[in-house]
């Protein structure tokens, strides 16, 4: 029996079922092309589908759809585009894989330590399998899950993935189907979990051709990227099945263990029941169906803890969100050139408010707006934010591409990994950052179209002009471009680079091990501010017998600090400034003491953290 809502082709033993939402059309063809050609009527259903069900056909098949019946173009909903964007789409029977990980069952959400990577330049090769041989080094390293930049069908092989526009479709450069899949199921043999980028708020504009099938966009709103898609306006019902299905998608048929969605903020939907609280509905359906977690995790620009509360409350339902704001407090604290970049964020105590609330601007005037902005995030769990002091935006939207580590010292750099491995949230690394890997991260593309690359060409070009960047961006159409922004894994046990991979490893484990830095709940949290020189977060275990005191010096001279009376005897745990930590040989004069009383002044050195514990 034929079915409604299920866009693309889903195949028996015996035969595929084709499906395709067109409410405006009163014909559709699909075009079969290889290996034998047909051209063939689809039966219209209600809500504006079309399907039809085709015996004897094999995985591999090759077809267009005909809108109206007039002219080619590939499935919305294809799964694979051996031949890219213009080209047919593929028939993908996802039965015929077969998965090892039967016993997997996922990864707590407070226990994440999570690595953004991006397909094409984390390895020479840029492809999925050429990732597996890397899982054991970031097992060692610590890391439980790798977040991939957007891997939906692009134009050409070089692009950061948020250009694509066939969102069910796995890149063919980087492996296509099969590729993903056998990723998957190589982290999870590793104990990694797999999170996954995806875009719901615009699809690029070479190879877009959703709208030669129906009202897949509107006019009603508009976004920075592209047209805005059609959540909430008339025949919208397709629209919000087939991103919400895509979800369903990546968990089901690639095992993907968490979706980070770009940019919720450009979703608009004023209907009664919004997409976000549509989409929770069918994640948590699945969720139970799998029996393991399925997380969604956002990149919001709202400053609004709805975000993270469940529908039944009036949220998105999200599992945790991108904590913009703690970036910005932090990065103004490392270096001095940060406030031209981020003029509503310079003081100690707008870091000490991400650390102890979350939202920096919780109903603040914040000029770069020109509005007030944001509502309090306090008493929201840690587990509900995602920080980190690099990602693929942070780095590849400055105009030369550089990582913190190119922007910063070496002591600086330390400072900012333990900044954010020692927080009560979910850390995030940016591929190489663990090493300080000093290659740019720059954006490129390759499209086919020479309009359109003018056109990427001199838009780059303008969204720099208002920083006053004495150079030129890069061409993001040169392959030299993308070239330059793969990862130098030589570098990684050489020298400044093997100290800042063991820092991150030590830093990690510590988080993995010390029961205190394992509790989230802020309510156990306390942020002193040490003038403008630092802060001393002070963290309680979940049964309050034991402390950690994490301080934290971000100035150039020393700071004094005096140990509280919460013990008789403070131990070190770790110290930035002793020796094996430091990039040259130098003494450790300036660590702090091994052991402490209570009510006692140390010092502690200009740009270091230390750490410790009362127990």
């Amino acid at each position: 029996m034929l079915h409604a809502k299920l866009p693309g082709v889903e195949c028996t033993a015996d035969s595929c079922t084709f499906t395709v939402w067109a409410p405006q059309k009163e014909k559709m063809l699909l075009h079969l092309i290889h290996p034998q050609e047909q051209l063939l009527e689809m039966q219209p259903h209600e809500y504006g589908y079309f399907q039809l069900e085709v015996k004897n056909i094999t995985p591999g098949t090759r077809y267009f759809y005909r809108p109206g019946g007039e002219h080619d173009f590939p499935d919305p909903a294809s799964h694979s585009q051996p031949e890219g964007v213009h080209g047919p789409s593929a028939i993908v029977d996802h039965s015929s894989y077969s998965w090892q990980d039967k016993d997997w069952r996922g990864i707590p959400l407070k226990d994440l330590i999570l690595y953004e990577l991006h397909v094409g330049t984390f390895t020479s090769e840029g492809t999925f399998e050429s990732i597996i041989p890397y899982l054991d080094y970031l097992v060692h390293l610590g890391v439980n899950a790798i977040e991939l930049m957007p891997v939906s069908q692009f134009p050409g092989g070089r692009n950061w993935g948020y250009d694509g526009v066939y969102p069910y479709a796995v890149q063919n450069s980087y492996g296509g189907p099969n590729g993903l899949k056998k990723l998957v199921d190589a982290c999870h043999n590793k104990g990694i979990a797999v999170f996954l980028d995806v875009v719901y708020n615009h699809l690029g504009p070479e190879g877009n051709y959703l709208n030669k099938y129906g009202p897949y966009f509107t006019d009603q709103y508009n976004t920075p990227w592209g047209d805005a898609l059609n959540f909430d306006g008339e025949w919208s019902d397709g629209v919000r099945d087939y991103f919400a299905q895509n979800a369903l998608h990546w968990f089901e048929q690639y095992h993907i263990d968490g979706l980070r969605l770009d940019a919720i903020h450009a979703v608009y939907d004023s209907g009664a029941v919004n997409f976000w609280e549509y989409t929770y509905g069918k994640v948590r359906q699945l969720e139970q169906k799998l029996g393991r977690p399925l997380y969604m995790v956002a990149e919001s620009d709202l400053n609004s803890p709805k975000v993270v509360k469940v529908p039944d409350v009036g949220g998105y339902g999200f599992d945790g969100q991108w904590l913009d704001d703690f970036h910005h407090s932090l990065y103004v604290l490392l270096d001095k050139e940060g406030r031209d970049r981020y003029e509503d964020f310079g003081g100690m105590q707008q870091l000490a408010k991400a650390y102890s609330d979350g939202f920096v601007h919780s109903g603040d005037y914040v000029k770069f707006r020109k509005r007030k902005h944001g509502v309090s995030s306090a008493g929201v769990s840690g587990e509900k934010f995602v920080v980190f002091n690099q990602n693929h935006d942070q780095v590849g939207n400055r105009v030369m591409g550089e990582r913190l580590c190119m922007l910063v010292d070496f002591e600086r750099t330390k400072l900012a990994a333990a900044a954010i491995l020692l927080s009560p949230y979910l850390p995030m690394l940016f591929m190489g950052e663990e090493y300080a890997d000093e290659s740019p991260f720059f954006y490129f593309v390759s499209h086919s179209d020479e309009d359109l690359i003018k056109a990427v060409q001199e838009g780059r070009r303008k969204e720099f002009e208002g920083f006053n960047w004495e150079v030129e961006p890069p061409d993001p159409q040169d392959e030299e471009t993308f070239n330059k922004s793969k990862l130098q894994w030589d570098k990684r046990e050489q020298g400044k680079h093997r100290i800042m991979l063991e820092w991150h490893r030590r830093l990690i484990e510590l988080r993995k091990t010390n029961s205190i830095l394992q509790n989230l709940n802020k309510n156990d949290l306390f942020v002193q501010v040490l003038g403008q020189q630092g802060i001393m977060l002070q963290r309680r275990s979940e049964d309050q017998l034991s402390y950690l005191l994490c301080i934290f010096n971000f100035s150039d001279e020393t700071v004094a600090f005096t140990t509280p009376e919460l013990s008789n005897q403070w131990v070190k745990v770790i110290d930035s400034k002793e020796k094996e930590w430091l990039e040259k040989e130098a003494k450790n004069d300036a660590a702090a003491p091994q052991q402490v009383g209570a009510n006692v002044e140390i010092q502690i050195a200009a740009c270091s953290v230390c750490v410790y514990t009362d127990n």
